[in-house]
């Protein structure tokens, strides 16, 4: 399930590309596919372990055109180990609503980005997440949980501010929002309410098979209850005021 298009965001082969809280590796897995060269970056090297065999199964299966390249680094997102100007394309999905310092955390991606080079950026949209908030306080306070709810153009002026032009909005993921206001009014552990588990299985079939209805469905409910906002970004290639990050 991606959540950035990359055909919008213009990723190229040999481009060197940076997965900043890759996690399961959806992202960097399909930036790979695009014959990118990855770097599947988070602070869980359990996490990446796994994502790591999975280069190595990709790669050996001819899943991966010639010349990609993938590997995993562990680190803090607050405190990149590379040099300014290193990656063609930054990507951080669904990281930086959890993250107290988030202000820093996009200073660090916007350091670390080319002049010239693109960017996506997601976080779970405001409405969507405040009704999920409502529901249930399980949902968000939870060790590494979510600490805000972002409205768009707060977020957008925090991008801006760091150095980034915004040249794209988008929402994703619209059936996957009342899948997860039906787990906060059941609860989020519970795994064995019935209702729940049968939205499961339609998003999981829906995810397997992609079918014209429900793919269908999702465009036209993205812009009105899509569980996340992407931001399509782009670092300009002459420097501009930069406020400091908080």
């Amino acid at each position: 399930m991606l959540t950035v298009d990359f055909d919008r965001l213009g990723v190229k082969p040999g481009d060197k590309v940076i997965d900043i809280g890759a996690g399961a590796g959806r992202h960097s897995f399909e930036l790979y596919r695009r014959g990118a060269d990855v770097i599947a970056f988070d602070q869980n090297a359990d996490e990446l372990a796994d994502v790591e065999k999975m280069f190595v199964a990709m790669a050996e299966v001819g899943e991966v055109p010639a010349g990609a390249s993938a590997r995993v680094e562990v680190g803090d997102a607050l405190n990149l180990p590379y040099e300014d100007a290193t990656f063609d394309v930054v990507l951080i999905s669904e990281v930086l609503e959890h993250v107290p310092r988030d202000g820093r955390a996009i200073a660090e991606l916007t350091r670390i980005l080319k002049p010239g080079g693109v960017a996506a950026v997601t976080v779970p949209r405001w409405l969507p997440e405040k009704i999920c908030w409502a529901l249930s306080d399980a949902y968000h306070e939870v060790e590494g949980g979510h600490v805000r709810i972002y409205r768009a153009d707060e977020l957008a002026e925090k991008l801006t501010a760091a150095g980034l032009q915004v040249r794209g909005r988008d929402h994703a993921h619209a059936l996957h929002s009342p899948y997860w206001w039906l787990k906060c009014a059941v609860g989020v552990e519970n795994n064995d309410n019935p209702l729940a588990k049968a939205y499961h299985q339609v998003l999981v079939w829906d995810m397997m098979k992609a079918p014209w209805l429900t793919r269908t469905a999702e465009k036209v409910l993205n812009p009105v209850v899509g569980k996340s906002v992407v931001f399509y970004l782009e670092k300009p290639r002459e420097p501009s005021v930069v406020k400091a990050p908080r």
